[in-house]
């Protein structure tokens, strides 16, 4: 095919496929690996060994209750050290698991960050305007979280699975804790 001869409208076309794509690859991707996001959790000391939450038939009905569907593991690793835990929890987006790491201390969130993102779009989820929101943010009796999270248009799926994985996170801390 001769460029030269590639209408106007095609070029147009093309363009905007190639921008559409190259949007796509954009949106996934590995911002830190769960290992360093574990190690920075606790540094300037070494991180403790990670321990285990066994998933119990007592735990499944709230965790059922938090994710709206069961939960596929055993077993939950996490690292505790000085009243602090970190987990490293994953939630499907839309079709993709989005893995995120989160720092709990005295029943709060001090620290959330999007660690691997594999959906085509969303990843607005990963940036301070929006994990800024939960810093500081605890949950209800019920396990709700206690503060209104808002919405990325666009993002809902992504901005869905970080709000479970908050509430999962701090109810782990409060059983392990109890």
């Amino acid at each position: 095919m001769n460029i030269k001869k590639i209408t106007f409208p095609t070029k147009i076309f093309l363009f905007l496929l190639f921008s559409l794509v190259s949007s796509i690859s954009i949106a996934e991707g590995t911002y830190q690996e769960p290992v360093d996001f574990v190690k920075e959790s606790f540094s300037p000391s070494t991180p403790p060994k990670s321990s285990v939450l066994w998933i119990t038939n007592k735990l499944k009905p709230s965790i059922y209750k938090i994710m709206r569907h069961k939960l596929n593991a055993l077993r939950i690793r996490y690292w505790k050290k000085d009243g602090q835990t970190v987990w490293v929890l994953n939630e499907i987006g839309k079709e993709h698991p989005i893995t995120v790491g989160l720092v709990i201390k005295n029943k709060k969130i001090q620290r959330i960050k999007v660690l691997i993102f594999r959906e085509s779009r969303g990843a607005e989820v990963r940036h301070p305007f929006f994990i800024n929101q939960f810093k500081q943010v605890t949950i209800t009796p019920d396990n709700k979280l206690e503060k209104h999270i808002d919405s990325i248009s666009g993002a809902t799926l992504s901005v869905t699975a970080l709000k479970k994985l908050a509430r999962l996170a701090l109810y782990f801390d409060k059983v392990i804790n109890e």
